[in-house]
């Protein structure tokens, strides 16, 4: 690591010297000039992190060679040297931007820690954009994958928000990818440089997601013991993404309805309203139409929130999109197999098809993931899979007299076709179907979506 550069601009010798010989035994490397003029070149030509930068000096003053410094190098961190007389100045260094500025006589060591800190802050400075083209990467439009027509109808609409402050409601089930959508549309859009704060609606306790979305005042309930912005001014000037929307209270939708048609928010306990600039993207698993139906949803937060509707479809809705994300994944968590490049057969492959996914994309991920860390060959085999799916595998085959069949998939089988069964002789109710086979709707519910059971159109 290079040792970082100084520069000491100073008319008066007995200065260079002294700040000189100081800062070289600190481990800096110095630059010395006596002269406005030079500094502007050695600026321009040496490019140091930090100048030192008297402001009485024959010839052109601090101010000017201030002002020049700017014009040539925005990031160089610039320290003023000034007398007490001149501290007027000091207010018109400030504008011209300097990192700060020290009174003589000063304390070196006071001088020391000056230095250290404005590096620092390059430092941080310089991490900053690293960090936020990260997450540019991580989230850009390439990591939502599919070529299903139902996703390029999703592509479209993102499309039509990225450059907008447009409200957003993702809807889809569990695992379908809303927060990735979510943040594709924040780190790809307008706001891309400002927060992306997310409020996750299902696993908040109802009591204290008041306090969390909006804040709180020192002593406004018991525990309140300091003051707490909420997540609403955190996320002030860009993006919050209110997760599983359709788990909130009605008593904490009126108050987002609020906060919404006035855009501003008053903390709990607080007397004082607060202007907000937030751009809102929600997400629910719930069909919230239904839910206003039964009066569990406003049905005005509902239209404020369903300004532009994007709909996930399901995993096994897109089957044809399944070999597209294996490759994706396998790119994504190629670190975890040591760079090794790992191969799906086709048997793995015919596997991974004939499943139906209630976990959806997030679940094949987490398969895949698995397989990766958890393989010893560069080949996923059938065998690095949850038994659930290679036990799945077996519905799509009639004929269970050809080959080796186990009992479980002969049982697996026979429960499908069971259900099938009961669902034909009632009209395809799930009540009555799940009456007459002795379980519940919640259970034949769940069978279904595992066994790929759908009602014929």
């Amino acid at each position: 690591m290079s040792l970082a550069k100084i520069l000491v601009v100073d008319d008066e010798l007995s200065m260079r010297e002294m700040l000189s010989n100081f800062l070289k035994n600190e481990g800096y490397r110095v630059l010395a000039v006596d002269n406005g003029e030079e500094a502007v070149a050695r600026v321009r030509d040496e490019e140091p992190q930090v100048v030192l930068l008297d402001m009485k000096m024959a010839g052109m003053d601090g101010i000017e060679t201030l002002a020049q410094i700017r014009e040539l190098n925005k990031d160089t961190s610039i320290i003023i040297i000034t007398a007490y007389g001149t501290m007027g100045n000091v207010v018109e260094a400030m504008k011209l931007g300097i990192y700060d500025y020290i009174t003589k006589p000063f304390d070196v060591e006071k001088l020391k820690r000056l230095i250290e800190r404005a590096l620092k802050a390059q430092r941080l400075s310089k991490q900053v954009p690293s960090l936020q083209q990260k997450l540019e990467e991580k989230y850009r439009l390439e990591n939502i994958v599919g070529k299903n027509p139902q996703m390029f109808e999703v592509y479209k609409r993102i499309g039509k928000v990225v450059d907008n402050k447009a409200t957003v409601l993702v809807t889809g089930e569990t695992g379908t990818g809303k927060e990735l959508v979510a943040r594709a549309i924040h780190f790809n859009g307008l706001l891309k440089e400002r927060p992306f704060v997310v409020v996750d609606c299902a696993s908040l306790p109802q009591d204290i997601l008041e306090s969390e979305l909006f804040g709180h005042e020192k002593g406004a309930f018991t525990g309140a013991i300091a003051k707490k912005l909420g997540k609403f001014e955190i996320a002030h000037g860009g993006t919050l993404f209110l997760d599983e929307v359709g788990n909130l209270t009605l008593a904490i939708q009126a108050k987002l309805l609020r906060v919404l048609q006035e855009k501003q928010i008053q903390r709990v306990g607080g007397t004082k309203p607060i202007k907000i600039n937030v751009r809102i993207i929600a997400a629910t698993h719930r069909d919230l139409e239904k839910a206003v139906k039964e009066n569990s949803f406003r049905e005005d937060l509902y239209y404020r929130l369903n300004v532009v509707l994007i709909p996930l479809p399901a995993l096994r809705r897109r089957k044809d999109d399944i070999p597209l994300l294996v490759e994706h994944f396998l790119r994504q968590y190629r670190s975890e197999s040591k760079g090794k490049i790992k191969y799906v057969p086709p048997e793995t492959m015919n596997l991974l098809m004939n499943y139906s996914w209630p976990g959806n994309v997030r679940e094949l991920e987490n398969i895949i993931e698995r397989a990766v860390v958890m393989g010893k060959e560069s080949t996923i085999l059938p065998e690095d899979l949850p038994s659930e799916i290679s036990e799945a595998s077996y519905i799509s085959y009639p004929d269970l007299t050809a080959g080796k069949t186990f009992l479980k998939q002969r049982v697996v089988n026979l429960e499908r076709k069971l259900i099938i069964e009961a669902l034909e002789k009632t009209g395809w109710v799930q009540t009555k179907a799940a009456k007459l086979l002795g379980i519940s709707r919640r259970i034949i519910r769940y069978k279904m979506q595992k066994y790929g059971i759908e009602k014929p159109s």
